[in-house]
Protein backbone atom coordinates (compact mmCIF):
# COMPACT_ATOMS: atom_id res chain seq x y z
CA UNK A 1 0.00 0.00 0.00
CA UNK A 2 1.48 3.32 -1.12
CA UNK A 3 1.10 6.65 0.71
CA UNK A 4 0.16 10.08 -0.62
CA UNK A 5 -0.23 13.45 1.08
CA UNK A 6 -2.01 16.70 0.31
CA UNK A 7 -1.34 20.43 0.47
CA UNK A 8 -3.63 23.40 0.02
CA UNK A 9 -7.33 23.53 0.69
CA UNK A 10 -10.24 25.91 0.89
CA UNK A 11 -8.32 28.39 3.08
CA UNK A 12 -4.97 27.96 1.30
CA UNK A 13 -3.11 31.17 0.54
CA UNK A 14 -4.54 33.00 3.53
CA UNK A 15 -1.37 32.72 5.63
CA UNK A 16 1.06 32.67 2.72
CA UNK A 17 2.72 29.61 4.22
CA UNK A 18 3.77 28.00 0.97
CA UNK A 19 7.42 27.78 2.00
CA UNK A 20 6.41 25.51 4.89
CA UNK A 21 4.37 23.37 2.51
CA UNK A 22 7.38 23.02 0.22
CA UNK A 23 9.57 21.91 3.14
CA UNK A 24 6.90 19.36 4.07
CA UNK A 25 6.73 17.88 0.58
CA UNK A 26 10.51 17.77 0.15
CA UNK A 27 10.91 15.87 3.42
CA UNK A 28 7.96 13.61 2.64
CA UNK A 29 9.65 12.63 -0.61
CA UNK A 30 12.75 11.61 1.34
CA UNK A 31 10.59 9.41 3.58
CA UNK A 32 9.20 7.56 0.57
CA UNK A 33 5.79 9.16 0.01
CA UNK A 34 4.50 8.28 -3.45
CA UNK A 35 2.48 11.39 -4.39
CA UNK A 36 1.38 14.83 -3.29
CA UNK A 37 -2.03 16.29 -4.23
CA UNK A 38 -2.89 19.99 -4.33
CA UNK A 39 -6.41 20.98 -3.40
CA UNK A 40 -8.37 23.60 -5.32
CA UNK A 41 -11.51 25.11 -3.84
CA UNK A 42 -11.63 28.89 -3.33
CA UNK A 43 -8.04 29.41 -2.18
CA UNK A 44 -4.88 28.63 -4.13
CA UNK A 45 -5.28 27.01 -7.53
CA UNK A 46 -4.18 23.40 -7.93
CA UNK A 47 -1.56 23.82 -10.64
CA UNK A 48 0.79 26.66 -9.72
CA UNK A 49 2.04 25.03 -6.48
CA UNK A 50 2.81 21.82 -8.37
CA UNK A 51 4.90 23.68 -10.93
CA UNK A 52 7.06 25.03 -8.11
CA UNK A 53 7.22 21.64 -6.40
CA UNK A 54 8.31 20.05 -9.67
CA UNK A 55 11.51 22.11 -9.45
CA UNK A 56 12.09 21.28 -5.77
CA UNK A 57 11.55 17.51 -5.91
CA UNK A 58 12.87 14.60 -7.93
CA UNK A 59 10.75 11.47 -7.51
CA UNK A 60 7.42 12.21 -5.85
CA UNK A 61 4.39 12.29 -8.15
CA UNK A 62 2.53 15.58 -8.46
CA UNK A 63 -1.25 15.51 -8.71
CA UNK A 64 -4.08 18.01 -8.89
CA UNK A 65 -6.57 17.03 -6.27
CA UNK A 66 -8.59 18.36 -7.97
CA UNK A 67 -8.78 20.70 -10.97
CA UNK A 68 -12.38 21.89 -11.22
CA UNK A 69 -13.70 21.18 -14.71
CA UNK A 70 -15.88 24.29 -14.55
CA UNK A 71 -12.88 26.56 -14.04
CA UNK A 72 -11.15 25.73 -17.33
CA UNK A 73 -12.06 24.66 -20.82
CA UNK A 74 -11.19 21.02 -21.60
CA UNK A 75 -8.53 22.13 -24.09
CA UNK A 76 -6.83 24.34 -21.50
CA UNK A 77 -6.96 21.52 -18.98
CA UNK A 78 -5.23 19.27 -21.52
CA UNK A 79 -2.62 21.94 -22.34
CA UNK A 80 -1.91 22.42 -18.64
CA UNK A 81 -1.58 18.68 -18.03
CA UNK A 82 0.79 18.20 -20.96
CA UNK A 83 2.87 21.16 -19.80
CA UNK A 84 3.06 19.85 -16.24
CA UNK A 85 4.05 16.38 -17.45
CA UNK A 86 6.88 17.89 -19.50
CA UNK A 87 8.06 20.13 -16.64
CA UNK A 88 8.03 17.30 -14.09
CA UNK A 89 9.62 14.55 -16.20
CA UNK A 90 6.27 12.72 -16.39
CA UNK A 91 5.48 12.81 -12.69
CA UNK A 92 2.16 14.61 -13.19
CA UNK A 93 -1.22 13.10 -12.26
CA UNK A 94 -4.33 14.82 -13.61
CA UNK A 95 -7.03 14.83 -10.94
CA UNK A 96 -10.43 16.14 -12.04
CA UNK A 97 -13.76 16.77 -10.35
CA UNK A 98 -17.07 18.52 -10.90
CA UNK A 99 -17.03 20.37 -7.53
CA UNK A 100 -20.53 21.42 -6.38
CA UNK A 101 -23.23 23.93 -7.28
CA UNK A 102 -22.20 26.54 -4.73
CA UNK A 103 -18.67 26.80 -6.15
CA UNK A 104 -19.51 26.16 -9.80
CA UNK A 105 -22.41 28.60 -10.00
CA UNK A 106 -21.33 31.01 -7.26
CA UNK A 107 -17.59 31.27 -7.89
CA UNK A 108 -17.14 30.18 -11.50
CA UNK A 109 -20.43 31.52 -12.86
CA UNK A 110 -21.04 28.31 -14.77
CA UNK A 111 -24.16 26.12 -14.75
CA UNK A 112 -23.89 22.99 -12.64
CA UNK A 113 -26.56 21.13 -14.58
CA UNK A 114 -25.42 17.83 -16.11
CA UNK A 115 -22.12 17.50 -14.21
CA UNK A 116 -21.49 13.88 -15.20
CA UNK A 117 -21.97 14.50 -18.91
CA UNK A 118 -19.71 17.54 -18.62
CA UNK A 119 -17.09 15.37 -16.92
CA UNK A 120 -17.33 12.66 -19.57
CA UNK A 121 -17.04 15.18 -22.40
CA UNK A 122 -14.12 16.88 -20.70
CA UNK A 123 -12.26 13.56 -20.45
CA UNK A 124 -13.06 12.77 -24.09
CA UNK A 125 -11.53 16.04 -25.28
CA UNK A 126 -8.53 15.75 -22.98
CA UNK A 127 -7.78 12.29 -24.29
CA UNK A 128 -7.99 13.54 -27.87
CA UNK A 129 -5.30 16.06 -26.95
CA UNK A 130 -3.22 13.45 -25.10
CA UNK A 131 -3.36 11.29 -28.24
CA UNK A 132 -2.09 14.16 -30.39
CA UNK A 133 -5.34 14.33 -32.35
CA UNK A 134 -7.16 17.38 -33.66
CA UNK A 135 -9.67 18.68 -31.15
CA UNK A 136 -12.84 18.07 -33.15
CA UNK A 137 -15.74 17.15 -30.87
CA UNK A 138 -19.51 17.35 -30.77
CA UNK A 139 -21.14 16.90 -27.40
CA UNK A 140 -24.06 18.25 -25.42
CA UNK A 141 -21.95 20.73 -23.46
CA UNK A 142 -18.80 21.05 -25.55
CA UNK A 143 -18.46 21.51 -29.31
CA UNK A 144 -15.12 22.05 -31.03
CA UNK A 145 -14.77 24.00 -33.19
CA UNK A 146 -17.68 26.29 -32.35
CA UNK A 147 -20.17 26.02 -35.24
CA UNK A 148 -20.97 29.03 -37.40
CA UNK A 149 -17.76 30.87 -36.63
CA UNK A 150 -14.27 31.18 -38.03
CA UNK A 151 -12.65 28.54 -35.87
CA UNK A 152 -11.23 25.27 -37.09
CA UNK A 153 -10.23 22.06 -35.35
CA UNK A 154 -6.71 22.45 -34.00
CA UNK A 155 -4.07 20.00 -32.88
CA UNK A 156 -1.98 21.12 -29.92
CA UNK A 157 1.62 21.90 -30.84
CA UNK A 158 2.82 20.01 -27.76
CA UNK A 159 3.56 16.34 -28.43
CA UNK A 160 0.85 13.94 -27.32
CA UNK A 161 1.32 12.03 -24.07
CA UNK A 162 -1.13 9.22 -23.43
CA UNK A 163 0.75 8.11 -20.31
CA UNK A 164 -0.69 10.91 -18.14
CA UNK A 165 -2.99 9.20 -15.61
CA UNK A 166 -6.46 10.65 -15.04
CA UNK A 167 -7.88 10.47 -11.53
CA UNK A 168 -11.47 11.37 -10.67
CA UNK A 169 -12.83 12.69 -7.38
CA UNK A 170 -16.36 11.28 -7.41
CA UNK A 171 -18.93 10.36 -4.77
CA UNK A 172 -22.38 9.66 -6.26
CA UNK A 173 -23.21 6.16 -7.57
CA UNK A 174 -23.34 7.14 -11.25
CA UNK A 175 -20.17 9.19 -10.91
CA UNK A 176 -18.40 6.27 -9.25
CA UNK A 177 -19.47 4.01 -12.11
CA UNK A 178 -18.02 6.56 -14.53
CA UNK A 179 -14.77 6.38 -12.57
CA UNK A 180 -14.70 2.63 -13.03
CA UNK A 181 -15.30 3.06 -16.74
CA UNK A 182 -12.83 5.82 -17.57
CA UNK A 183 -10.35 6.64 -14.82
CA UNK A 184 -6.89 5.43 -13.88
CA UNK A 185 -7.51 6.29 -10.23
CA UNK A 186 -10.10 7.40 -7.69
CA UNK A 187 -9.60 10.22 -5.18
CA UNK A 188 -12.13 9.20 -2.56
CA UNK A 189 -13.63 10.89 0.48
CA UNK A 190 -16.44 10.10 2.92
CA UNK A 191 -15.02 6.58 3.02
CA UNK A 192 -14.87 4.02 5.79
CA UNK A 193 -13.23 0.61 5.30
CA UNK A 194 -16.07 -1.13 7.11
CA UNK A 195 -18.50 0.13 4.47
CA UNK A 196 -16.15 0.21 1.47
CA UNK A 197 -18.86 -1.22 -0.77
CA UNK A 198 -20.79 2.05 -0.56
CA UNK A 199 -18.17 3.37 -2.97
CA UNK A 200 -16.16 0.51 -4.41
CA UNK A 201 -19.13 -1.59 -5.50
CA UNK A 202 -20.12 1.15 -7.94
CA UNK A 203 -16.58 1.62 -9.22
CA UNK A 204 -16.31 -2.13 -9.72
CA UNK A 205 -19.62 -2.21 -11.65
CA UNK A 206 -18.46 0.57 -13.95
CA UNK A 207 -15.13 -1.12 -14.53
CA UNK A 208 -16.51 -4.60 -15.22
CA UNK A 209 -19.17 -3.25 -17.58
CA UNK A 210 -16.34 -2.01 -19.80
CA UNK A 211 -13.93 -4.94 -19.64
CA UNK A 212 -11.89 -3.68 -16.71
CA UNK A 213 -11.47 -4.69 -13.06
CA UNK A 214 -11.28 -2.77 -9.82
CA UNK A 215 -7.59 -3.66 -9.75
CA UNK A 216 -7.05 -1.47 -12.82
CA UNK A 217 -7.87 1.61 -10.73
CA UNK A 218 -5.66 3.18 -8.06
CA UNK A 219 -7.97 3.56 -5.05
CA UNK A 220 -6.78 6.52 -2.98
CA UNK A 221 -8.55 7.27 0.30
CA UNK A 222 -7.54 7.90 3.89
CA UNK A 223 -7.78 10.55 6.56
CA UNK A 224 -6.02 12.17 9.48
CA UNK A 225 -3.34 10.10 11.21
CA UNK A 226 -2.72 10.90 14.88
CA UNK A 227 -0.80 8.71 17.31
CA UNK A 228 -2.76 9.85 20.37
CA UNK A 229 -3.63 7.34 23.13
CA UNK A 230 -5.87 10.03 24.66
CA UNK A 231 -8.61 10.46 22.07
CA UNK A 232 -9.84 13.67 23.73
CA UNK A 233 -6.81 15.49 22.35
CA UNK A 234 -7.85 14.90 18.72
CA UNK A 235 -11.59 14.26 18.80
CA UNK A 236 -12.69 17.91 19.04
CA UNK A 237 -11.00 19.18 15.85
CA UNK A 238 -11.91 16.04 13.93
CA UNK A 239 -15.56 16.27 14.93
CA UNK A 240 -15.57 19.93 13.84
CA UNK A 241 -14.10 18.96 10.48
CA UNK A 242 -16.66 16.20 10.05
CA UNK A 243 -19.51 18.57 10.88
CA UNK A 244 -18.22 21.02 8.26
CA UNK A 245 -18.10 18.23 5.68
CA UNK A 246 -21.62 17.03 6.47
CA UNK A 247 -23.15 20.48 6.72
CA UNK A 248 -21.18 22.95 4.62
CA UNK A 249 -19.60 21.02 1.73
CA UNK A 250 -22.49 21.76 -0.58
CA UNK A 251 -25.93 23.26 -0.30
CA UNK A 252 -28.81 22.02 1.83
CA UNK A 253 -30.11 20.21 -1.26
CA UNK A 254 -26.85 19.01 -2.82
CA UNK A 255 -24.08 17.65 -0.59
CA UNK A 256 -22.31 14.67 -2.18
CA UNK A 257 -20.18 14.08 0.92
CA UNK A 258 -23.23 13.87 3.15
CA UNK A 259 -24.96 11.51 0.73
CA UNK A 260 -21.92 9.24 0.63
CA UNK A 261 -21.85 8.93 4.41
CA UNK A 262 -25.55 8.09 4.36
CA UNK A 263 -24.85 5.21 1.97
CA UNK A 264 -22.04 4.13 4.28
CA UNK A 265 -24.40 3.54 7.21
CA UNK A 266 -24.51 6.98 8.87
CA UNK A 267 -27.82 8.25 7.52
CA UNK A 268 -29.40 9.50 10.75
CA UNK A 269 -26.27 11.24 11.98
CA UNK A 270 -25.51 12.80 8.58
CA UNK A 271 -29.02 14.21 8.30
CA UNK A 272 -29.07 15.59 11.84
CA UNK A 273 -25.65 17.23 11.65
CA UNK A 274 -26.51 18.82 8.31
CA UNK A 275 -29.85 20.12 9.62
CA UNK A 276 -28.20 21.74 12.63
CA UNK A 277 -25.34 23.20 10.60
CA UNK A 278 -27.54 24.68 7.89
CA UNK A 279 -29.78 26.27 10.53
CA UNK A 280 -26.75 28.03 12.04
CA UNK A 281 -26.47 25.83 15.15
CA UNK A 282 -22.90 24.82 14.47
CA UNK A 283 -21.80 23.96 18.00
CA UNK A 284 -24.76 21.62 18.30
CA UNK A 285 -23.92 20.11 14.93
CA UNK A 286 -20.36 19.38 16.04
CA UNK A 287 -21.60 17.81 19.27
CA UNK A 288 -23.89 15.47 17.34
CA UNK A 289 -21.07 13.94 15.27
CA UNK A 290 -20.61 10.40 16.65
CA UNK A 291 -17.09 9.63 17.84
CA UNK A 292 -17.27 6.26 16.10
CA UNK A 293 -17.93 8.05 12.80
CA UNK A 294 -14.71 10.01 13.27
CA UNK A 295 -12.73 6.91 14.24
CA UNK A 296 -13.98 4.95 11.23
CA UNK A 297 -13.09 7.81 8.85
CA UNK A 298 -9.55 8.40 10.14
CA UNK A 299 -6.55 6.67 11.71
CA UNK A 300 -6.32 7.80 15.32
CA UNK A 301 -5.33 6.17 18.61
CA UNK A 302 -2.28 4.35 19.91
CA UNK A 303 0.17 2.49 17.69
CA UNK A 304 -1.74 -0.78 17.80
CA UNK A 305 -5.05 0.92 16.99
CA UNK A 306 -3.54 2.62 13.95
CA UNK A 307 -1.94 -0.65 12.85
CA UNK A 308 -5.43 -2.21 12.88
CA UNK A 309 -6.87 0.71 10.93
CA UNK A 310 -4.14 0.43 8.30
CA UNK A 311 -4.88 -3.26 7.93
CA UNK A 312 -8.58 -2.45 7.50
CA UNK A 313 -7.87 0.01 4.68
CA UNK A 314 -5.61 -2.47 2.93
CA UNK A 315 -8.14 -5.30 3.27
CA UNK A 316 -10.87 -3.03 1.88
CA UNK A 317 -8.94 -2.68 -1.39
CA UNK A 318 -7.19 0.65 -0.86
CA UNK A 319 -4.02 0.77 -2.96
CA UNK A 320 -2.79 4.21 -1.88
CA UNK A 321 -3.49 5.65 1.56
CA UNK A 322 -3.93 9.43 1.41
CA UNK A 323 -2.97 10.79 4.81
CA UNK A 324 -3.03 14.02 6.78
CA UNK A 325 -0.43 13.49 9.52
CA UNK A 326 -1.21 15.36 12.72
CA UNK A 327 1.36 17.45 14.57
CA UNK A 328 1.82 20.87 16.08
CA UNK A 329 4.72 21.74 13.75
CA UNK A 330 6.57 20.40 10.70
CA UNK A 331 8.83 18.08 12.70
CA UNK A 332 5.87 16.54 14.51
CA UNK A 333 3.93 16.01 11.30
CA UNK A 334 6.93 14.37 9.65
CA UNK A 335 7.41 12.13 12.68
CA UNK A 336 3.76 11.02 12.37
CA UNK A 337 4.21 10.47 8.65
CA UNK A 338 7.39 8.45 9.13
CA UNK A 339 5.77 6.25 11.78
CA UNK A 340 2.82 5.63 9.46
CA UNK A 341 5.11 4.57 6.63
CA UNK A 342 6.96 2.17 8.94
CA UNK A 343 3.70 0.49 9.98
CA UNK A 344 2.59 0.16 6.36
CA UNK A 345 5.91 -1.43 5.38
CA UNK A 346 5.41 -3.93 8.19
CA UNK A 347 1.98 -4.77 6.77
CA UNK A 348 3.40 -5.31 3.31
Amino acid sequence: MRVSIGVGGASSGRERDFDRQVDYVVEAEKLGVDAVWTAEAWGQDAVTPLAYLAAKTHRIKLGTGIMQISARTPSMTAMTALTMAALSNDRFLLGLGVSGPQVVEGLQGRPFQGPLMRLRETIDIIRLAFAGEKLAYQGKHHTLPLPGGEGKALRLSQPGNQAIPIYLATLGPRALELTGELADGWLGTSFTPANAGAHLDFIRQGAEAHGRTLGDIDIQVGGTVAFEPDMDDVMGPLKAGMAFTLGAMGSAKTNFYNDAYKRGGWEASAEEVQRLWVSGRRDEAIAKVPEEMVIQSNLVGDKEAIRERLSAYKSAGVSTLRVQPAGKDLDARLETLGSTLELIRDLD
